[in-house]
């Protein structure tokens, strides 16, 4: 089952270019994983997957330096402190919040999916603040640093396929912090499963390519959007 969900959730990735962490982590807390070691397991595959993602965009030149120096570092700080906070606090206790996080991505994901987000003046005193935002969302949820902070940055007028670069390459920083704060919090024993959805996000990370060219991306959304929207909504219920 684990490396079923990473090889659906990498595929779904590799063609919108995000959502690998939400739906792992949805399809893991459906399973019964607690939230934080869900959120866990998720980022310590993350590392594996982010990892060669931003060496391609590095090689295919898609990444602005200067962006990812002032993301990377807000973005670490925010996504050490979710972990830190969701490795210290009942499951049971913040699950609904979790849940009802979730479910308001999938709108944002649903949402994008028919009424594309329109370009604005570019501000860049907020990149710190967005990946602060993205960071801290992103290991309390088990994801979420792709819709928010990828689409967040587009939206303020940002060239897509540098944000995309930037935000891929970033995004292994946040991710390994996020993973080592876990590590120390959780402990090795409770990560033992994520090897299972690291094999499948290995498997399905080659054939990430050739699903771009071949499903339409918009239904593609609404799928993901509805799914998300939906385990997440039964569970907050």
């Amino acid at each position: 089952m684990f490396i079923a969900i990473g090889f659906f959730a990498q595929l779904v990735d590799g063609a919108l270019g995000m959502a690998f962490g939400l739906l792992t982590t949805t399809s893991l807390l459906t399973l019964g994983v607690p939230i934080a070691t869900a959120s866990a397991m998720t980022h310590v595959t993350e590392v594996f997957t982010t990892a060669a993602s931003g060496l391609s965009h590095t090689y295919q030149r898609n990444i602005d330096w200067r962006l990812v120096a002032r993301l990377a570092p807000a973005g670490m700080i925010g996504g050490a402190i979710g972990a830190y906070v969701l490795s210290n606090i009942d499951g049971k206790v913040i699950e609904p919040y979790v849940s009802a996080y979730l479910v308001l991505v999938g709108l944002y994901i649903l949402f994008k999916a028919f009424r594309p987000l329109a370009l604005r003046e570019v501000r860049d005193w907020l990149v710190p603040f967005i990946g602060l935002a993205g960071g801290g969302l992103d290991a309390a949820g088990g994801g979420g640093w792709g819709p928010i902070v990828t689409t967040s940055l587009i939206g303020r007028g940002h060239d897509p396929k540098r944000v995309i670069g930037s935000t891929s390459l970033t995004e292994f920083a946040v991710t390994l912090v996020i993973s080592a704060t876990f590590l120390v919090t959780l402990g090795v024993s409770e990560l033992g499963s994520a090897f299972g959805v690291i094999i499948g996000g290995v498997i399905a990370a080659p054939i990430g390519a050739l699903v771009v060219k071949k499903l339409p991306v918009r239904p593609l959304m609404i799928a993901v959007a509805l799914l998300i929207i939906a385990t997440s909504a039964i569970r907050l219920f």
